[in-house]
């Protein structure tokens, strides 16, 4: 879906925030590859998008009112047939309801549980003073803890892109370390350049957050995708 289709339905729906379908899609466009992700609006749609993808699958609430799901838990990993992706279903809702009884819930959305990779975050802001800014880091506790983040104003040239990446303190992990093999630092370059025009051609967008990405011996994948609109 286009990133002006998404904009339309949203702003029909006076939202801001983007459905991580919603997200996945403008990133997806943008040239970022996302795990194949769909939304279910009743039980059995889940039941029958997971049995399409293949087990095991990762459900997660659709809803725009918790922008942070795992915190209310909205969200089910590493679920292996029919039957538990219902029980999912019915804990997510029940955690949802308790969290905030007046959440707007589009139901969840399912996706294939992707392989592990090196986590990495990719993420755009506006800052009032140099518009638009990209940040790079590890993802996990680097990001959260130790806060082992790089920065830099868009638009960014691919030199620009290698030295966010080599600025982390954390970038000997994405050299390979021990039995884990260096990560594709091409294409991780390719992702913060494809969000950095996102960001520059798309002034609507507020905030954009990737993370995880999974970062591969060959290739990235975008796990999870936020994206926050301008207010109108």
């Amino acid at each position: 879906m286009a990133l002006d289709e998404v904009l339309s339905v949203a702003r029909k729906e006076n939202r801001t925030v983007l459905t991580e379908v919603e997200a996945k899609n403008v990133v997806l466009e943008a040239g970022i590859p996302v795990v194949d992700t769909h939304q279910a609006v009743t039980k059995k749609e889940a039941v029958d998008i997971a049995e399409a993808l293949g087990f095991p699958v990762v459900v997660k609430v659709a809803s725009s009112d918790f922008l942070h799901k795992s915190d209310i838990g909205g969200v089910k990993v590493n679920l292996n047939s029919g039957s538990e992706v219902q029980t999912a279903w019915d804990e997510i809702m029940g955690a949802a309801k308790k969290a905030n009884p007046k959440a707007s819930i589009q139901g969840v959305s399912v996706q294939k549980m992707a392989p592990q990779g090196i986590e990495v975050i990719i993420g755009g802001t506006k800052d009032p003073q140099f518009g638009p800014v990209l940040m790079f880091g590890l993802g996990g506790v680097f990001v959260e803890v130790l806060k082992d983040v790089s920065f830099r104003v868009v638009p960014l040239t691919r030199r620009d892109a290698r030295q966010m990446i080599e600025d982390i303190k954390g970038f000997p992990v994405l050299e390979g370390y021990r039995t884990q093999g260096p990560a594709d630092l091409s294409a991780l370059e390719d992702a913060i350049l494809n969000t950095s025009r996102l960001m520059e051609q798309h002034p609507e967008i507020k905030e954009l957050d990737l993370n995880p990405v999974f970062a591969y011996s060959k290739g990235i994948l975008a796990v999870d995708a936020r994206i926050i609109l301008e207010d109108r």
